[in-house]
């Protein structure tokens, strides 16, 4: 069936527009520090974390050392969604989620009886950005036919609007359960791995029209031109990346996918397609292969990521200490709100578990 997107005169709000732009202006990095200053915040946290039976779960994207702390004080690095289940099954009674606030909700829905504090409030996604609920809701208000399916990079209120949440490693399997009960979809919001879903299973979906400026950026022909140079390089690519990238990689996949395919690929040469967060944890299951960024729009003006998150960016340090000092940024969702959301997050866990799959993801 025919995929349909929504056009941009019906106040699309694609990653590139004003409001996006506005929250990329705000996205300032954390500040260098010496040695001996992160070596004195790394023994404060640890400090605090113990005594307030905290653990940190920080996301692939976030900076090395975030991921590194994480591991040393027996927290949790990982996607969103497994971020938020190993806060659930923690016995911490604090959470500190170091990646962007959709992930700190997410936290919070399935852990609502605890603390959930990020270094920053400020730390966002263009696709969270880009679905705002009051348009989200008319929209699905004008299509009320459709299953709602959005992706987990969305706010607590856009999840509790949708019948189902999906991962990028589950949704495949979701959509075509839908099309085989002869159900047509809405999804939302990633305009680039809806389309992959679409092409991959024939349903018939009603795309949103939004997209992750990291993986927008990704271009075909540098790509191309990439694989001249090496010619032996596999290519690893997030299905939030565009088509044209899409069509030329090995493997298309979640985060947890790529570093799995990183490990068994047999190519020492890969090329990677996704934040570059993430060559941290590459670099941990294969050392043994070279891991090379896929090329962006460029470092100039055009380039607004350059392959790395700026808001994943903004984690630090001094931040999760203020927070573990002074309970600041803490995540609130709404109870009513959180229990609406949560239905079609634990309907995508149900399905996952009759359907023995992993549900992982760059969610």
């Amino acid at each position: 069936m025919a995929n349909i997107t929504v056009s941009s005169d019906m106040d699309s709000l694609a990653a590139d527009l004003a409001v996006v732009r506005e929250f990329l202006d705000r996205a300032t990095p954390p500040q260098e520090l010496s040695d001996s200053e992160r070596d004195r915040l790394l023994r404060q946290i640890k400090e605090l974390m113990q005594s307030r039976n905290a653990k940190l779960v920080a996301h692939y994207y976030t900076d090395s050392l975030l991921q590194d702390l994480a591991e040393e004080t027996d927290g949790f690095v990982g996607d969103s969604l497994e971020m938020a289940r190993y806060g659930r099954e923690s016995d911490a009674s604090v959470l500190i989620v170091a990646g962007v606030k959709f992930m700190g909700e997410s936290a919070k829905i399935l852990s609502p009886d605890k603390t959930v504090l990020m270094p920053t409030l400020e730390a966002t996604c263009s696709l969270d950005i880009a679905c705002p609920i009051d348009k989200f809701s008319a929209f699905c208000d004008q299509h009320p036919d459709r299953t709602v399916v959005v992706y987990a990079n969305t706010s607590a209120a856009v999840k509790a609007r949708s019948d189902w949440v999906v991962t990028s490693s589950i949704a495949l399997e979701v959509v075509e359960h839908l099309m085989e009960r002869g159900e047509k979809i809405l999804w939302a919001p990633d305009k680039h791995l809806g389309s992959y879903i679409q092409r991959t299973t024939g349903a018939d979906m009603l795309l949103w029209d939004a997209a992750c400026i990291v993986h927008e950026e990704f271009k075909s022909r540098g790509l191309k031109a990439m694989l001249q140079m090496y010619p032996d390089a596999a290519v690893l690519a997030h299905p939030e990346s565009p088509e044209a990238v899409l069509n030329i990689a090995d493997v298309i996949g979640s985060t947890t996918q790529i570093i799995n395919a990183a490990r068994t690929v047999p190519n020492e040469q890969i090329i990677v397609a996704t934040d570059k967060g993430i060559f941290h944890k590459l670099q941990q299951v294969a050392p043994e292969k070279q891991f090379i960024i896929a090329p962006t729009a460029g470092d100039d003006a055009t380039c607004r990521s350059c392959a790395h998150c700026p808001w994943m960016a903004m984690n630090s340090l001094q931040a999760m200490v203020d927070s573990l000092l002074n309970n600041t940024n803490e995540i609130h969702v709404d109870v009513e709100l959180g229990k609406r959301a949560m239905v079609p997050l634990q309907r995508m866990l149900d399905f996952a578990a009759e359907n023995a799959l992993r549900v992982k993801g760059k969610a």
